[in-house]
């Protein structure tokens, strides 16, 4: 958003929860080891989205494939990192902590955040679009807003009556409000004040947003829809995080990952739509993830844990195109049946917190990784 002259960049992540099959995503359609290995889940070539003489989308991916046309969409291919687990909460949680090899306390968007608002000055510079609060948001002292349903959201939205509401309110800042010197109840304390604070800001979110863009009747179109009306209330939030599955497409794969394709491909091209609308398309990238990609060979009707997946960086002012090499299906250069990963995930968090968000990424990635050129210097 516009401060001071200087347009604000905002990230959007969308979790694609249970490991999104990468392979029936970007689909090799010239690659006879492709259909060798999926004789029953695989996309037929003339169904492909063709994006170039070797690699398309799903068919489910039209609205995708429509901004890819246009240059806007970079394609990740084999992201992944070092030594690849096949559990959906440890491969989770190193993409939210963006550490691989220990547990790590704080997730990298939580790290960022703390860098974009040290003095944790506006409690909605993040705000996550869904129940809980994901890994990647955490960060000690950070304080993140996490919202079920914008259009109800807000402590005790019911009462109609302000009088009566704001004697509601006064009564839960007393709850949380105590002064004792208690670590533990100061933190509930602080965390009571921004809940207050943020369910009373983002009530308006709704009330100043207008748009002709029609979303989807979907649970991530909502999402998504939301986050256009915080962004485009200009509420100085930075970081918005949503997530949509399950991908965990053991069986029934062909149907149900085309549905979900489908929910995410419409409601990411209609944000799109709506960001461009009200001007802050070129300020606004989506980044899509999930935790690891499906094995190389189908089971008969889907597909079991692998690795060696597919992120896509999808914005206005973004260079479109392939990065990264998409990894051989041959059976020397497969890892324990699974696409062998070709870039560590690390490098797209760090082109994002350094070339878009304006962070050092070596302080929120703990390293130095290889950046890629989706973002312009």
């Amino acid at each position: 958003m516009a401060t001071n002259g200087k347009r604000k960049k905002n990230l959007v992540v969308l979790q694609l929860t249970g490991g999104n099959d990468a392979l029936n995503t970007v689909i090799p359609f010239t690659d006879g080891n492709y259909y060798d290995n999926r004789p029953y889940v695989n996309i037929a070539q003339d169904e492909v989205l063709k994006m170039d003489d070797k690699l398309g989308l799903n068919p489910s991916m039209a609205p995708i494939k429509s901004l890819w046309d246009d240059g806007k969409v970079a394609v990740i291919c084999g992201v992944g990192y070092p030594s690849p687990n096949r559990s959906h909460f440890r491969s989770m949680d190193v993409w939210h902590t963006a550490e691989s090899e220990q547990v790590a306390l704080e997730g990298w968007l939580g790290k960022a955040i703390r860098d974009l608002d040290p003095k944790a000055e506006n409690v909605l510079t993040g705000v996550n679009f869904g129940r809980g609060l994901p890994r990647a948001l955490y960060a000690q002292g950070v304080p993140v807003a996490s919202v079920g349903n914008l259009e109800t959201y807000g402590l005790f939205p019911d009462i109609e009556d302000d009088a009566a509401r704001n004697l509601a309110l006064e009564a839960f800042s007393q709850m949380y409000g105590g002064a004792g010197k208690d670590v533990i109840a100061k933190f509930i304390s602080q965390t009571g004040t921004d809940a207050l604070k943020g369910a009373d800001t983002l009530r308006i979110a709704p009330q100043r947003y207008s748009s002709s863009v029609e979303y989807g009747d979907n649970p991530i179109a909502q999402n998504m829809k939301s986050i256009a009306q915080v962004m485009t209330a200009d509420l100085g939030t930075r970081v918005f995080y949503t997530q949509h599955g399950s991908f965990d497409t053991h069986a029934s794969e062909i149907n149900s990952h085309a549905k979900l394709w489908s929910d995410v491909s419409g409601a990411v091209s209609d944000f799109m739509d709506d960001m461009k609308e009200h001007g802050t398309d070129k300020d606004t990238v989506v980044l899509l993830f999930s935790e690891f990609g499906r094995r190389i060979r189908d089971n008969g009707a889907g597909t079991d844990h692998g690795s060696g997946g597919v992120a896509f960086v999808i914005g206005g002012d973004i260079e479109g195109g392939f990065y990264g090499e998409f990894p051989s299906l041959e059976e020397g250069k497969q890892v324990q049946g699974d696409m062998a990963f070709t870039n560590d995930f690390r490098g797209t968090y760090s082109t994002i917190l350094d070339r878009w968000m304006g962070l050092d990424p070596v302080s929120i990635t703990g390293g130095n990784y290889e950046q890629f050129d989706f973002v312009a210097k």
